[in-house]
């Protein structure tokens, strides 16, 4: 054979198999997920004349769409993206609740003068140490802080004399205590004489004197305020 015809022939199937080997490269590429579409002998996709149009199979679904073929559907294929981590909230420092402090709660008795003394005396009877001996025994086994004392006199007398009886009064009732064992950290007495009567002007008007030492009897008191507390009974 001519040498020039040898290289012509040799060129030719060269240049022939160049395309061939680009074509079916394109055509694996492109086959790496084809199972919707129909494909010819040489691999290609079958379809219409209109370009990005293919034919489907039985079995394409929109997930298997690719390109060319169904390019709109690919384009429109949500990318997912990961969710930035959440950073939980700080949690708040839990709340310290301080308990505060209740006062201890207070009795209040209230005695008669009459009973306790007489009319216009500040000695303590024999009625009235069995009174105030029913409070010592009341007292007794009780947790308390304070007691209180007032003594209170009738209207009848001029101001200052009902001042100084009332707390001669008081104070006697508080020393009886003390003596008979109730000794708190605080024992206090006052005289308010005839302060903050029990009795209404129009209830007592006036008269005859006994008559009127017998309507005020009420404002004739004594009373002890306990502030404390009693355990339980078991």
């Amino acid at each position: 054979m001519n040498p020039n015809t040898w290289r012509l022939l040799t060129l030719t199937r060269l240049g022939l198999g160049l395309p061939l080997a680009l074509l079916s490269g394109l055509c694996m590429a492109q086959a790496t997920d084809t199972r919707g579409y129909l494909l010819d002998g040489a691999g290609r996709f079958v379809g219409s004349s209109t370009p990005g149009q293919c034919w489907h199979n039985g079995e394409w679904t929109p997930a298997l769409a690719v390109a060319p073929c169904d390019a709109v559907i690919v384009a429109a294929t949500p990318v997912v993206v990961a969710a930035a981590p959440v950073t939980a909230a700080p949690v708040a420092p839990a709340v310290v609740v301080t308990p505060v402090p209740v006062a201890p709660a207070m009795q209040r008795l209230n005695f008669s003068a009459d009973a306790l003394f007489g009319f216009d005396k500040s000695v303590i009877g024999p009625n009235g140490m069995a009174m105030l001996d029913g409070l010592v025994v009341e007292l007794s086994g009780s947790t308390y802080d304070a007691i209180h004392v007032r003594g209170y006199t009738d209207r009848i007398g001029t101001n200052a004399y009902n001042q100084k009886l009332s707390l001669r009064r008081a104070t006697a009732v508080s020393d009886y205590l003390v003596a008979k064992g109730v000794a708190p950290p605080s024992i206090q007495s006052y005289g308010e004489g005839e302060s903050n009567p029990l009795t209404m002007l129009a209830d007592c008007p006036g008269g005859k004197r006994l008559l009127l030492i017998e309507c005020l009897q009420r404002d004739r008191r004594v009373e002890v305020d306990v502030q404390g507390s009693k355990p339980a009974e078991r």
